[in-house]
């Protein structure tokens, strides 16, 4: 199993010095092999690999001999992103790559020779090692490492290693150890057994100070002295932010991954609802992603279940203990009164369990299709296959999956 290890480094002014170079001679490689592909294919429709640029690097060395400073190894990695960001677009048809700014995060790649010793680190061109706080111990073979540096002129190191273990087998997928959860803004997330939790709003909460901070830099010029002091406290601040928000995430996901050993969620299209201008901020600041993306990794390295349901399940309007569906529910209704069979739902909750059944349910029915191929194929059906994906499709799971004792 591969990990990463991020630690804050303290480098020397000389070690700074270098630091930067190797971050903007990376930058440097990175856009000018882009200018170049792109040139090469919209003219002559030629299509360069990384290695016809990399063989392009002895010439721009003799050209630029200051780049013989840098780690060598560490320019082809910038080649090998370029190659990688292509790949990744031609792959999903979007995200196509990017020139690099000097204003943004920069970094570089090590890709071997990395060692720590008595808290240094040691990678090449940096021989004497570079300070740093291990807070917590790296396990396993170190592979590589990225090193970075964040607008707040702060370095980090973040190490890859190889730890040896074992992704772990998945565990069963039971309704008592099952859980469903529906995000939301005013509530971060409500999970199927009734718990709410409160969304902190961190962007809300310091926007007074930013917008302060954000008024006094457009009042100086622009690459002063006082401008570069009024950036960095901005930068600050939003680091500040990021931080609060990042901390909080990384703790509910790991909560959640340790509490339950089935994780229920809808296939949210973030993006598309990133585009509503009146809800934008606020879906920006909930950091929905960054959230799923925490509880995917960690639930496989747990072993743990990760169940999605489609985006388009009506599991708001859907009564959870009758199946009756409400289509005139609108978003301002957070309570709702099942014409059928009377029950009160609470909009938020409702729609967690729904998360929960559909999700077990859907599960149930693959299985059952998977069983169906899998006699089918074995010629021990007796039956129309037709008839038995049809019986599949009726059947339901548990009779409300025991929710009310959970």
């Amino acid at each position: 199993m591969l990990k990463a290890y991020k630690y804050r480094l303290y480098p020397t002014q000389q070690q700074k010095i270098l630091l930067d170079k190797h971050c903007g001679t990376s930058r440097l490689i990175y856009n000018l092999a882009l200018e170049c592909k792109s040139t090469a294919y919209s003219s002559n429709h030629i299509n360069l690999s990384r290695f016809d640029l990399q063989k392009q690097l002895i010439d721009l060395k003799k050209e630029f001999p200051w780049m013989k400073e840098i780690n060598s190894q560490s320019i082809q990695v910038s080649l090998l992103n370029l190659d990688n960001a292509y790949k990744r677009f031609f792959k999903t048809k979007k995200g196509f790559p990017q020139f690099k700014k000097k204003s943004s995060k920069n970094s570089f790649g090590v890709p071997q020779n990395v060692k720590i010793e008595q808290s240094k680190v040691y990678i090449p061109k940096f021989m004497e090692g570079i300070d740093f706080i291990q807070d917590r111990p790296t396990k396993g073979i170190l592979k590589s490492a990225t090193v970075s540096k964040t607008p707040t002129n702060k370095y980090f190191i973040s190490i890859l290693c190889d730890t040896g273990e074992v992704i772990p087998d998945k565990k069963s997928i039971i309704s008592n150890t099952s859980v469903g959860i529906d995000l939301g803004l005013k509530d971060f997330a409500i999970t199927s057994n009734g718990i709410k939790i409160s969304n902190p709003k961190f962007l809300l909460t310091n926007e007074k100070v930013i917008k302060h901070l954000q008024k006094e830099l457009s009042r100086k010029t622009r690459r002063s002295n006082r401008y570069k002091k009024a950036r960095l406290k901005l930068a600050l601040q939003h680091e500040k932010t990021a931080n609060q928000r990042n901390d909080f995430l990384h703790k509910l996901s790991n909560q959640i991954t340790n509490d339950f050993d089935t994780i229920c969620m809808e296939d949210l299209n973030i993006k598309g609802m990133i585009k509503n201008h009146k809800l934008s901020k606020a879906i920006s600041d909930v950091s929905w992603s960054s959230f799923i993306t925490m509880l995917t990794y960690k639930s496989e390295w747990k072993g743990k279940n990760l169940l999605k349901i489609n985006r388009f399940d009506p599991s708001s309007k859907t009564c959870n203990s009758c199946g009756y569906i409400k289509k005139d529910l609108k978003l301002q209704d957070r309570e709702w009164i099942c014409p059928e069979c009377g029950v009160i739902h609470d909009r938020d909750i409702n729609a967690a369990l729904n998360i929960k059944d559909f999700a077990l349910k859907n599960l149930l029915v693959e299985r059952q299709l998977m069983d169906v191929e899998a006699s089918s194929m074995d010629g021990r059906l007796n039956r129309p296959k037709k008839y038995l994906v049809n019986e599949a499709l009726n059947i339901t799971f548990e009779p409300a999956l025991m929710r009310c004792s959970n």
